[in-house]
């Protein structure tokens, strides 16, 4: 799965444990999505695009879906 989450925290001045304490996971685990090494799971997918402020599709492309 293809993200924007690298570029939508580093708009808002966030490290990668930044987010991570916001969305209680591991530093780890937001580095792993972010380098598509991860895909989570849907209410973490969730929980990521509402602290956004964005629809999950804004956040996460399925790479068959890539225009």
């Amino acid at each position: 799965m293809i993200n924007r989450l690298r570029v939508l925290r580093a708009e808002q001045g966030w490290s990668q444990a930044d987010l991570a304490h916001r969305l209680a996971v591991s530093r780890q685990s937001v580095n792993a999505i972010e380098t598509g090494r991860y895909d989570p799971s849907l209410p973490l997918a969730f929980k990521i695009a509402e602290l956004f402020g964005l629809a999950v599709e804004n956040v996460f492309t399925s790479p068959t879906r890539q225009s």
